[in-house]
């Protein structure tokens, strides 16, 4: 049997929550806090995002409890803050979030990100949800307000997945996955598409398969030229590098072949898998079993496979 998730958040993992959560507006929007490293004004960015018109916050809090969530909480009634009990990837922290979202939408950004348009929510979120997409991506802009390339293209070559990033300069132009998870999520489409995958602990390589499967499965990821982000540092750095989830990722979304109705992941895939993944053979047996039995369980979800992703991706440019 597959031990790869097939129902969103099949195993929950263990967290607190503290705050009131009581609805703010009535946009159908809740914003998403992911916290990472530094310290910033906290009072500010809920203030922000009070302004913004968001029905709800979420602040996924990791690492050590920070002192102020009692004051925060009591503050800003429409806040919640989910503890962690353990450390999780960016993917996880979304879904977890996802668990205790109650609106149509919601906002994914981080600590160090700032939404620059204030009481914009109610009138961003009507435009997203006509255009009924998983996820819609903003622009994003750095410290001087510059528009970064992070629209992201797939390309592949000689078998390998690769992505070209791009600056979003029409509305409604394709990405492939959400830069750094920032985005506008719509709930049922994420729960149905069974979120982020947990055994993947990698944030590129878990961007990707969210991604492909948005797309393989009959969804899309599109931009919008409404929603403005600024990151208040630097950008965060993306490791595209081989890394050991590639093999997951690959036999997921690249290996199955979509043919009449359904997707079905060949036995004939197995030896170059075994040879290119450095794994030894009753491990790499296991992984490719676990997978192709997933595959088989989701195959009437597929609708294209990743060769005629990308060539349908050539043609919408």
């Amino acid at each position: 049997m597959s031990t790869i998730p097939s129902i969103f958040n099949q195993t929950v993992p263990s967290y607190t929550v503290i705050g009131q959560g009581e609805r703010a507006g009535n946009t159908g929007m809740t914003a998403v806090l992911l916290n990472r490293g530094g310290r910033y004004l906290r009072r500010s960015i809920f203030q922000d995002l009070e302004k913004a018109g968001f029905d709800y916050v979420i602040s996924v809090e990791t690492g050590t409890e920070s002192y102020d969530l009692e004051e925060l909480a009591l503050r800003y009634r429409f806040a919640q803050f989910l503890i962690l009990k353990e450390s999780h990837s960016l993917g996880e922290q979304i879904n977890i979030a996802a668990m205790e979202v109650r609106t149509p939408l919601f906002f994914v950004l981080w600590n160090d990100v700032r939404f620059t348009q204030s009481g914009g929510v109610e009138r961003i979120a009507d435009r997203i949800l006509q255009n009924n997409s998983v996820c819609t991506v903003p622009v994003v802009q750095n410290t001087r307000f510059e528009p970064v390339p992070t629209l992201m293209v797939p390309a592949i070559y000689r078998g390998t997945i690769k992505t070209i990033p791009f600056v979003p300069v029409k509305e409604g132009a394709l990405s492939l996955y959400p830069f750094d998870g920032v985005g506008v999520y719509n709930t049922e489409k994420f729960i149905k598409l069974s979120g982020y995958d947990p055994q993947i602990t990698s944030p590129y390589w878990q961007l990707m398969d969210f991604g492909f499967r948005s797309y393989l499965w009959g969804d899309r990821i599109i931009s919008s030229q409404l929603l403005k982000v600024v990151y208040d540092g630097s950008m965060p750095p993306q490791d595209t590098s081989m890394h050991p989830d590639y093999r997951h990722f690959y036999l997921k979304n690249v290996a199955p072949v979509f043919r009449l109705d359904a997707a079905h992941l060949p036995w004939r895939r197995f030896i170059p898998y075994l040879f290119k993944s450095g794994e030894g053979f009753k491990s790499a047996w296991k992984h490719f079993r676990e997978v192709r039995a997933w595959v088989e369980l989701h195959k009437y979800r597929f609708c294209l496979d990743a060769r005629q992703l990308a060539e349908l991706w050539e043609d919408a440019e």
